[in-house]
């Protein structure tokens, strides 16, 4: 991961030697696939383009990354960005609470300000199974953290997560909290997102 800068606003930016497979929620190059790079942006507060994805476009070409790869933007200041590494997963996380709220909660126009960006990184491939129950896995430790913090809401309406493994090597069929590699994600985003609260 290194930091740049586009138009004076952070960029973190993650390239890869070999695409790695990921799961992503982000605007752009969302879904699964294999990716080549990531990318988390600043953008201001107050920020209303409707076309995120064509602005991760943009940010991604003047930084000249090609091919396959996604991309997610928050609102808060990515170089305040909180890395843990936990038995080779490594979680590195972006947090912003400004608007939280809870999951099941009635509809309401929110200022949708903050997000907690979660990006992934796992050391052995996962089956497809497993990347859906990881990024539950990391749902589910960013609550707990948010919780344990006194926040009310089990995160922001603008949350996205980025899951990356190998693309080749033994499959590691589960993502659960309490599985070998799930377990390491739930503790490593769990104090990412507690350090970027505090």
């Amino acid at each position: 991961m290194i930091i740049t800068y586009v138009e004076s606003s952070p960029v973190l930016v993650w390239r890869f030697d070999r695409p790695r497979l990921a799961i992503s929620s982000a605007p752009y190059g969302g879904g699964v696939g294999e990716r080549g790079w990531v990318l988390n942006a600043t953008v201001p507060h107050g920020y209303d383009r409707l076309d995120p994805d064509q602005h991760v476009a943009e940010i991604a070409a003047e930084l000249k990354l090609t091919g396959p790869g996604t991309g997610l933007l928050t609102a808060v200041d990515v170089r305040k960005v909180v890395s843990v590494t936990e038995r080779g997963v490594t979680a590195e996380v972006t947090t912003g609470v400004g608007d939280p709220t809870w999951a099941a909660a009635p509809d309401a126009a929110g200022e949708r300000i903050g997000t907690i960006n979660a990006v992934c990184r796992l050391p052995i491939r996962l089956s497809p199974a497993a990347l859906v129950n990881a990024v539950a896995t990391v749902t589910e430790a960013k609550s707990q953290a948010l919780f344990e913090a006194g926040v009310a809401g089990t995160g922001t309406a603008t949350d996205a997560i980025v899951l990356l493994c190998p693309t080749f090597g033994p499959v590691e069929p589960y993502g659960g909290p309490r599985s070998r590699v799930g377990a390491a994600l739930a503790r490593a985003v769990h104090e990412a997102v507690s350090s970027g609260l505090r």
